[in-house]
């Protein structure tokens, strides 16, 4: 198993690099179109590798998706966490009650019982 895991992550790496090696030309990252730019007077420009364009572009969106599905099921993770809070409560109540040292009368009957 732990061969058939080497093999997979191998096989991607070298997929990877193959892209990479595909898209190392030199790609102009503009940060507002031109003429917005101009009008404003300040425009970053980055000469980087496509690669690295492409490489960013997918971990950003595993980035948003995996904090998007977290965000989704947070309500799901805190009712879970509730109703096992509760179960457990109950188990505590119920191994209680059998082993007798729960009270058997009400703290009423029993003050009666302690007066007479």
């Amino acid at each position: 198993m732990r061969y058939l895991r080497y093999l997979v992550f191998g096989s991607i790496a070298v997929g990877l690099v193959i892209v990479a090696l595909a898209n190392r030309g030199e790609v102009s990252l503009t940060l507002m179109p031109l003429a917005l730019g101009n009008l404003i007077g300040f425009n970053l420009q980055l000469q980087i590798p496509l690669f690295t364009v492409i490489f960013l572009g997918v971990m950003t969106g595993l980035l948003i998706g995996f904090v998007w599905e977290w965000l989704r099921e947070m309500k799901h993770r805190t009712a879970a966490k509730t109703e096992h809070r509760q179960v457990v409560r109950l188990e505590r109540e119920v191994s209680k009650l059998k082993s007798g040292t729960a009270k058997e009368q009400d703290d009423v009957l029993a003050l009666l019982e302690k007066v007479s």
